[in-house]
């Protein structure tokens, strides 16, 4: 079981921005921060995500295949976190739909380019 992913950004004021924004949407609230990072849990204190200036002072930069999976309640909480993330200046990487198996998502980058998947199971094709 996942306990928390962290993220590495270079612009950590900006991530905050976009992070505080959006995860409210699924119901997360910040956890935790410190000098150069920020922490936010799910409800009942369940998985959280992170953003960080990378420890070792290299440039962060975006891990190719990986991915967060936001667990929402319905395909319409799907497509508002989906439709906030580009409002709030992220990057489509898949429309909101089915695909497959009762698994209903939507696909976004945020805006240091790491990919996130908004998502539920069990939903009926229409």
């Amino acid at each position: 079981m996942i306990g928390y992913v962290t993220l590495g950004t270079n612009d950590l004021p900006r991530a905050v921005a976009f992070f505080d924004a959006l995860l409210p949407l699924v119901g997360a609230t910040r956890m935790m921060e410190g000098e150069n990072f920020v922490a936010w849990e799910g409800p009942n204190h369940g998985p959280g995500i992170g953003v960080t200036k990378p420890f070792d002072g290299q440039p962060a930069s975006v891990g190719n295949g990986t991915m967060v999976a936001l667990q929402v309640d319905s395909p319409q909480q799907a497509q508002a976190v989906h439709a906030k993330a580009l409002a709030l200046g992220g990057k489509d990487e898949g429309a909101p739909g089915m695909r497959g198996g009762g698994f209903y998502c939507a696909y976004f980058r945020d805006l240091d380019g790491n990919k996130f998947n908004a998502f539920c199971m069990g939903v009926e094709q229409p």
